[in-house]
């Protein structure tokens, strides 16, 4: 059976992987949380595209699933981080629901547990990386440990300014040994998030969504500001670079993590593994069964 081919999206006028990377002037700030950077096209068009999109982002995963199970030892981690209400569960239910849940490692990372704490900030973290053939997911990450830990004084500075270059190193090793990063910085406004949140508390069905101290961190808006900022200046990495991505409009980022995710896929240059047997004999006995 032959190499999926590739297939690109004529919508994207510049690709996701190019529009959204990260680079020495993306302000935080000046990010257009409304916008879609890359695409021509409306709402209707994206979740159409979407629908088609994870038909092949399925058939890639699968290819990594097979090479995985025939030995290959390579993964890809999709590194999901944003503030509340961002669309992280979004990206579970309408990217990666497009896949098959075999094939997908799966962690979220909260406040450390009492073990956790005992460990250092990288153990839990080490623990949940995707194994071989999968595809990994992180819903929030150890750069919860130069955010929130920054943020809110968890630590003192002299402990959580190294952490950039540390997790730095941890990445390239994670890459030197065959797994692919795509990290998503995933941005919504103020005043997105605060309709997002009044939503949850008007309706029954999103209350288990809603947390009081989401109100809270909101009073936090500069400093998480400053802290994301330090984090793309400083961990986006030839080998790992952020991916920007504006999530006012859902449909849209939800699109260009899926194309993330293919191109991620698609540089792997999978084949389907090779038969282990004799595939005439197999037929033969199969015939005589």
């Amino acid at each position: 059976m032959a190499k999926l081919p590739k297939n690109p999206v004529e919508n994207w006028e510049i690709p996701a992987v190019e529009a959204l990377r990260a680079t020495p002037d993306t302000r935080v700030a000046d990010i257009q949380t409304k916008g879609t950077p890359g695409f021509v096209g409306d709402k209707a068009l994206g979740e159409r595209l979407l629908e088609e999109r994870g038909a092949r982002l399925s058939a890639l995963q699968e290819l990594l699933y097979a090479n995985g199970r025939s030995g290959d030892t390579r993964s890809v981690l999709l590194v999901l981080q944003g503030m509340d209400t961002a669309g992280k569960g979004g990206m579970l239910r309408h990217v990666i629901g497009h896949v098959d849940p075999q094939g997908v490692d799966h962690a979220s990372f909260g406040v450390p547990t009492a073990e956790e704490k005992r460990h250092d900030y990288l153990w839990r973290i080490r623990k949940a990386l995707p194994r071989k053939g999968q595809l990994g997911v992180f819903d929030r990450s150890h750069y919860e440990d130069v955010l929130v830990v920054r943020v809110h004084n968890l630590v003192p500075p002299d402990v959580w300014e190294p952490r950039y270059e540390e997790i730095n190193t941890f990445e390239r090793e994670l890459v030197e040994s065959g797994t692919t990063i795509v990290k998503v910085a995933m941005f919504v406004s103020l005043d997105e998030q605060k309709a997002r949140l009044a939503e949850r508390l008007e309706r029954p069905d999103k209350y288990w969504k809603f947390n009081p101290g989401d109100i809270t961190e909101r009073g936090f808006w500069p400093e998480y500001q400053k802290a994301y900022q330090a984090m793309l200046d400083r961990t986006s990495t030839e080998h790992a670079p952020w991916h920007v991505v504006p999530c006012d409009r859902k449909w849209y980022s939800r699109l260009a993590v899926t194309e993330l995710l293919i191109d991620a896929l698609e540089n792997l240059d999978l084949d389907w593994p090779p038969a282990d047997f004799d595939i005439e004999v197999e037929k033969a006995r199969l015939a005589e069964s």
